[in-house]
């Protein structure tokens, strides 16, 4: 099961897409109870594509707060196909995919 949750609704030509993106967004600087650093573990990369062609791409960094949430729009039709995809600074990847509504 993936990560992301996407919502994309197309009106009047134009795509609003609601996005919530499951991850810890680890800084590296919090401590746990016992007073160990967390390891730094947060999503870098977040980029949407609509058929093939990039609408949307994004670079986070530490300041992102923990399951970010993101919504952009884009000129775009009903029935497309929209693919959201983040990768990490540990080298993970996710994403998903949605019919445009």
């Amino acid at each position: 099961m993936s990560s992301i949750r996407i919502k994309a609704k197309e009106r009047k030509g134009n795509v609003d897409v609601k996005t919530l993106m499951k991850h810890n967004m680890e800084t590296g600087l919090r401590k746990d109870k016992s007073g160990k650093k967390i390891p730094a573990h947060w999503i870098q990369e977040v980029s949407a594509e609509s058929n093939g062609k990039t609408v949307f791409s994004a670079a986070f960094n530490t300041s992102i707060s923990k399951d970010p949430y993101l919504a952009f729009a884009f000129a775009g039709k009903k029935g497309d196909s929209l693919t959201i995809a983040w990768k990490d600074n540990t080298g993970a990847t996710d994403s998903a995919e949605t019919v445009i509504k």
